[in-house]
């Protein structure tokens, strides 16, 4: 659990540190996406990504606990958006099984995080 007192800005929170290796595993895994879709699905999976990590960022520097609580919803938004674009794209045989459930897991792992984050600015 992070300290209040330790966190400075939104680079101190694991919650946007996860997002931002999400970001990274996103961008490499949809480098190889056909060149059709590189305007389609690949742009959309990239976005979602980054507005993982953006919301993050955005409401940690809002000023009351309700604006934040907020933007960590959107967050939790994209992580499902990101998550049923990389079944699309195991479908579509874009990503294999392994990469699959690489990104999925650190998908679910963002995802709790970001709801105890929640929970904790909810109390």
């Amino acid at each position: 659990m992070e300290e209040k007192s330790k966190i400075k800005n939104f680079r101190d929170l694991d919650v946007w540190r996860l997002a931002m290796e999400i970001v990274v595993d996103i961008y490499e895994c949809t480098k190889t996406f056909p060149k059709e879709e590189l305007y389609g699905l690949a742009s959309q999976m990239r976005r979602a990504a980054v507005s993982i990590t953006s919301n993050i960022a955005e409401g940690f520097n809002r000023y009351h606990n309700k604006e934040y609580r907020q933007f960590l919803y959107i967050a939790l938004g994209s992580c499902a958006e990101l998550e049923t674009q990389v079944e699309v794209s195991v479908a579509l045989v874009y990503i294999t099984q392994a990469g699959r459930d690489k990104l999925i897991e650190k998908l679910d792992h963002e995802s709790r995080m970001l709801r105890n984050l929640i929970k904790r600015l909810s109390a």
